[in-house]
């Protein structure tokens, strides 16, 4: 049983940082005494945020100026040294110092240096990036959403039971179903290599999940399954414009209920219901994105999320350690 879980945290990357992130790390640790938070960056500015909210027994600051810029690409965030924040933090973690890694940092340069620092997990031959969406229901974890561009049925396959693994750790009293995004539902629909991903999970017997073939982009968020699968470059799209349609629906929202004044009283009329939908709507709940198929979990939150977004991944960090993620992984590939 695990006591504590050790996060390392870049607190250099992102929007406002690092008051964000420290403000990140006061709030979690309101609701999570199980945290230990090991922090990565200028420790002058890094105390002042603190000014003592949380006890000296639940965090550890490790002192550097350097940090990887928003505008360094990959190759520059690499060469830029190892004193660098993120580096450190991912370097933590690989000396088994640190359970799981958080930043939201460049995330090319994240993705980069974690794969630099960290090894593969045996038989997996790409890492993919994993994010949890909203559903009718509840939540689901769709993935690769842009670390790979291109995929083998393999790789696929892969991703299905890294994307089970996660769903399983983060909600362990539910069983997870899969599906491949795809173009239609029918046996035949897509190119060749999802058809035959479709095949091979059909005919896998030891699986630590259900199959439930192929789901369209209009059926994602209706809960019928609670892991998504796709390529790259096909998962990314998909989550750009899940992401712009619900940012045009809030903003159409807001103009519509600030109109006439029959419009701002029907809207007082339903305030309960629709702060309802807000929160529904919240891209703050489903902060953190999952870089997983390395042998430590690497969390990306969003670089422009607020402190209350920054806090929810804090959360998701727990939930994966104490969920066993990697162990998961090890066990099902």
């Amino acid at each position: 049983m695990i006591d504590s879980v050790k996060i390392a945290i870049d607190a250099m990357g992102g929007d406002n940082s690092p008051k964000k992130i420290i403000d990140g790390i006061i709030h979690n640790h309101k609701s999570n005494k199980n945290n230990f938070y090991k922090i990565f960056g200028d420790k002058s500015e890094i105390l002042n945020y603190l000014n003592n909210e949380i006890d000296k027994s639940y965090y550890e600051i490790f002192d550097t100026k350097e940090k990887v810029k928003s505008t360094d690409s990959p190759l520059e965030a690499a060469k830029r040294g190892k004193k660098t924040s993120m580096w450190l933090a991912i370097e933590s973690v690989k000396k088994k110092e640190s359970d799981i890694v958080i930043s939201a940092g460049n995330t090319g340069a994240l993705l980069v240096i974690s794969k630099l620092n960290l090894k593969m997990i045996e038989n997996i031959d790409k890492p993919a990036l994993s994010a949890l969406w909203p559903n009718k229901t509840d939540m689901s974890v769709v993935l690769d959403l842009g670390a790979n561009i291109e995929c083998s049925s393999k790789n696929l396959i892969d991703f299905s039971i890294m994307g089970a693994s996660l769903y399983k750790s983060l909600y362990p009293e539910k069983n997870p179903n899969v599906a491949l995004l795809n173009i239609g539902s029918e046996e035949l629909k897509g190119n060749e290599i999802i058809k035959e991903t479709f095949q091979k999970l059909n005919e896998i017997k030891k699986k630590n999940f259900d199959f439930d073939g192929y789901i369209e982009g209009n059926e994602i968020m209706d809960g019928k399954v609670n892991v998504i699968v796709s390529d790259g470059f096909t998962g990314n799209v998909a989550l750009k414009t899940a992401e712009g349609t619900a940012n045009f629906i809030m903003d159409e929202l807001k103009l519509a209920l600030q109109g006439s004044l029959i419009s701002k009283i029907s809207s007082l009329l339903n305030i309960s219901n629709l702060r309802k939908f807000k929160k529904r709507l919240d891209p703050r709940r489903y902060n953190g994105a999952i870089f997983i198929g390395l042998d430590a979990p690497v969390v990306k939150s969003h670089g422009g999320t607020d402190f209350i977004g920054f806090s929810n991944s804090l959360e998701v960090c727990n939930k994966i350690i104490m969920g066993n993620l990697i162990d998961k992984i090890k066990s099902n590939i």
